[in-house]
């Protein structure tokens, strides 16, 4: 179980760097054009698409890497990030892997025996 949230946080993490940068660029590119009307237009919460953006996905890296090591840790890690990942971003086509697997990880980061079952 605990290797098993080691590879759904990394993954997850990696997925939601790219959902980040994306949406962090979004925001600074319309800062700098100043947007078209009805065409692009701002966020309602530029800090916070900014500040998930970097934190959300190195929880859910930082997680994944404690998943074998430390899985209470890991767990809360992973769900603090599918959290983040959904309040900052919404649950859309392009959040719901990464939103599941960290929720998924850290559930069973959460759900692993010390030691490791054979």
């Amino acid at each position: 179980m605990r290797n098993a949230a080691l590879i759904l946080g990394i993954i997850a993490g990696i997925v939601g760097m790219i959902v980040g940068i994306a949406s962090f660029g979004y925001t600074e590119f319309i800062n700098w054009s100043g947007g078209w009307q009805g065409v692009a237009e701002q966020v309602d919460h530029v800090g916070r698409i900014r500040t998930v953006s970097l934190l959300a996905p190195l929880l859910a890296i930082a997680g994944g890497a404690m998943a074998r090591s430390r899985p209470m840790v890991a767990g809360l890690s992973l769900i603090v990030s599918a959290a983040g990942m959904y309040w900052g971003f919404g649950f859309n086509a392009f959040t719901m892997f990464p939103i599941a697997m960290a929720g998924l990880g850290g559930a069973l980061a959460l759900g692993a025996k010390q030691p490791d079952e054979h």
